[in-house]
Order: C-alpha cells, then sequence, then structure tokens
C-alpha cells in the first residue's frame, strides 16, 4: 500500500494548478463500434456489484448479457491506490473522486469523452454536468457516477443522542457511556483527511482564515497537522478497508470514525447498534466519476458500461445500497428501483451546497495565490500516522 501511495505521489507532482494542460495520449472517440466483449473497472467498494454480497443489488448481470461485455471488477480502498493503478495500466474505466481526477487528467492517464456517445448524458444532473473535477477548460474527462458525504457514524449506545460536533473524534472526552474516547475512534487512512481536520479548524479556530480545507497556506496546513498529531493518541486503527472497518464496530468496540453510509447500512442490516450524521461542521464529500484510461483496450464497452451506468434502475439501486445520491436525479423517484425521494433526501441530495467535495490540494490555488500541494499531503500524513 506504501508503495502505491508514492506512485501516486508521483503523478500528484506534475499538477501544479488545477487547469493544468493534460497530456493526451488518445484520440476522443467519435463513434462507438462493437464490443470488444470485456471491460475492466478500478472502482470503490461496493460500487460495481453482480448480487454476490446481495443477490437484491445486481447491476452487471444484465449488462452482460445486454452487450457481451464482461465486466471484470477492481476494488480500490483509496484515491491514492486508484492513482496508482491507473498508472500501472491494464484498465477501461474507474470510479474516480475528485481527489483524484485531476491527477489523472493531468498525468495522461485518461481520455477526454465524448458526451454525444453517452444518450442518457442529458439526464445528469446540471450541478454535476460541468463539475471542475472532471471538467478542464470545457472538456469533460467522465461521466457522473454517485454522491455524497463523509458521515460521521457512531455507536448509539455510546452516545444515546447524536453527537453533533466532530470533536467526538479530534479531542479525548469521556462519552455517555462513562468510558473515554481514546481507543475507540478511527480515522481515514488517506491524505485527503487532512482536508477533514482543516474543515473541523474552520468552524473552531476562525483565526486561521481557511476558506477551502483543500486550499491551506503553511500556517493553516501546520495547525491542520497538530489537529491530526493530537488526534493520533486517540484513533486505534487508520481505515481504508470498508470490510475491516465495519468488523471492528462490530467486534472490536470502536463507537465513532468517519465513514461512508455503505458501511452504516452493512451494519445497520446485520443489527449492530450504530446510526450516522453531519454534523454542525459540515462533511466533506465525494463526487465519483467514471473515467476512461487513455489507453483503454476496450472502449466501446466502456463507453456502453457509462450509458449503462446512467439508467435510472442501476442509479436507484446503488443509491440505496451504498447510501450515495445519483448523478440522474429522477431515479429518486421515477419508480425505477428501490430508491426514493425521502430516501434520495437522507442520503443528502439537498445538502449539495453544504458538502466539502474532494479536490486535489494544488500549489497555485484560487483563495490565497499560494498553498501546500498534495505531495505534501501525502507524505505528511504518512508521518502522523507513523506518530511523527
Amino acid at each position: 500500500m506504501m508503495t502505491q501511495i508514492f506512485k501516486a505521489c508521483v503523478s500528484g507532482l506534475a499538477l501544479t494548478a488545477a487547469t493544468a494542460v493534460p497530456l493526451q495520449a488518445a484520440d476522443m472517440m467519435t463513434e462507438l463500434g462493437t464490443g470488444e466483449g470485456a471491460v475492466s473497472i478500478v472502482a470503490w467498494p461496493g460500487y460495481i456489484e453482480r448480487g454476490e454480497t446481495d443477490p437484491a443489488f445486481d447491476w452487471v448481470t444484465k449488462f452482460e448479457e445486454a452487450t457481451s461485455c464482461k465486466v471484470e471488477i477492481k476494488t480500490a480502498n483509496t484515491s491514492d491506490e486508484m492513482v496508482a493503478l491507473m498508472n500501472e495500466g491494464g484498465f477501461d474505466l474507474v470510479t474516480a473522486s475528485g481527489d483524484a481526477s485531476l491527477r489523472l487528467i493531468a498525468g495522461g492517464r485518461v481520455q477526454s469523452i465524448n458526451t454525444d456517445l453517452i444518450p442518457s448524458w442529458a439526464r445528469v444532473d446540471d450541478r454535476l454536468k460541468d463539475a471542475p473535477w472532471h471538467t478542464v477548460k470545457g472538456t469533460h474527462y467522465g461521466t457522473p457516477f454517485m454522491w455524497g458525504p463523509n458521515v460521521l457514524m457512531y455507536n448509539t449506545e455510546a452516545f444515546p443522542e447524536a453527537p453533533t460536533s466532530w470533536s467526538v473524534v479530534f479531542e479525548e472526552m469521556t462519552l455517555a457511556d462513562g468510558e473515554s474516547n481514546k481507543g475507540r475512534v478511527q480515522a481515514y487512512d488517506g491524505p485527503i483527511y487532512v482536508a477533514d481536520a482543516a474543515m473541523y479548524l474552520m468552524a473552531h479556530q476562525p483565526e486561521l482564515g481557511i476558506t477551502s480545507p483543500y486550499e491551506l497556506n503553511e500556517d493553516q496546513y501546520a495547525a491542520a497537522l497538530d489537529l491530526l498529531r493530537t488526534q493520533r493518541t486517540l484513533v486505534s486503527r487508520y481505515w481504508h478497508d470498508a470490510f475491516i472497518q465495519i468488523d471492528d464496530f462490530k467486534n472490536e468496540g470502536m463507537v465513532a470514525s468517519s465513514s461512508w453510509p455503505f458501511m452504516v447500512n452493512l451494519l445497520k442490516a446485520d443489527g449492530v447498534a450504530v446510526a450516522s450524521v453531519i454534523p454542525e461542521e459540515g462533511a466533506t464529500g465525494w463526487a465519483d466519476t467514471l473515467m476512461l484510461h487513455s489507453e483503454a483496450a476496450h472502449p466501446n464497452c466502456a463507453y456502453m458500461f457509462m450509458e449503462h451506468s446512467l439508467n435510472s434502475n442501476l442509479q436507484s439501486d446503488l443509491s440505496v445500497w451504498f447510501g450515495a445520491v445519483p448523478s440522474v436525479p429522477e431515479a429518486c423517484a421515477d419508480g425505477s428501483g428501490m430508491q426514493t425521494a425521502e430516501g434520495c433526501s437522507e442520503n443528502g441530495l439537498d445538502d449539495f451546497d453544504k458538502i466539502r467535495f474532494w479536490q486535489t490540494p494544488v500549489s497555485s490555488c484560487e483563495s490565497q495565490g499560494s498553498c501546500v500541494p498534495y505531495y505534501r499531503w501525502v507524505s505528511d500524513y504518512i508521518g502522523v500516522i507513523g506518530g511523527r
């Protein structure tokens, strides 16, 4: 994993600005041909389901039957791992979050897409069509997939009432069960988590002048690292594997952590006493995009899957399964799947403007001219986890 992080870091060195000119290794396709028989996708856990985890959730089988494109899935647990895998090659698509997408574009690992070849593009949420994490100088580099917040998951026995602040994972305190939170909380094992600390400081140390948790000058960045070093004394595990976090909340006495709705839903389904909340400071979040590798071996099948990814049934059921919000809003209430308008609202549909979506930190930033770039986040967060 450490090797993968440093490989991802190398690609981040080239990203000096959000508007960096991408290196193109393939011309944008102008028409679709016959499917090549396969499509290989790097995806977050739970994103590409074929009914193996739960028979009720399967959006792969029908696609394979309709297109004869066999779907191969490689699960990745962090954005840095996704970037490393795409750098190595051999994949067609990746479900990239905003802290990976611009690195992939600037590094020439993904190619621009022709939205005319995706008939359902018109149905995409207007707030996502030209989002800056997949659009550079008016050129699209992916198809919006899902989005949502990084929630605070908590054990309802330790917290009879929902926590109102992220302080429960950043500061030592005695909880309602009479015990300290020390050794019973977790934090995300990814450099982008520095932004969670910065977001907390935006609310609790406004004198720092932080306006974006992804655009930090040296003093703001140092304050975020200090907070993370304090947190290090509380954390039992830095998680990056969704299923290990699930096991920890079941069997290891964990009571609070940043998490994804995916894990909250699975734990609830197993009868574990957990719930989730977006605290008063707000939340970071992810808006994921299906991006096409610049050297994709199966581009026709990849385009077919991008179109398939926008159908209402997939969007609806994946939204329920992962606790996310569809990139196609009508999937919330058109009856094509399990999702409802109320469910989409609970997953954060109305909170779009409150979420600080993951972005790649760059040295030349809008808010203050010069900021600490991502490669520093990588090396310094490794140091924090290691106790430095």
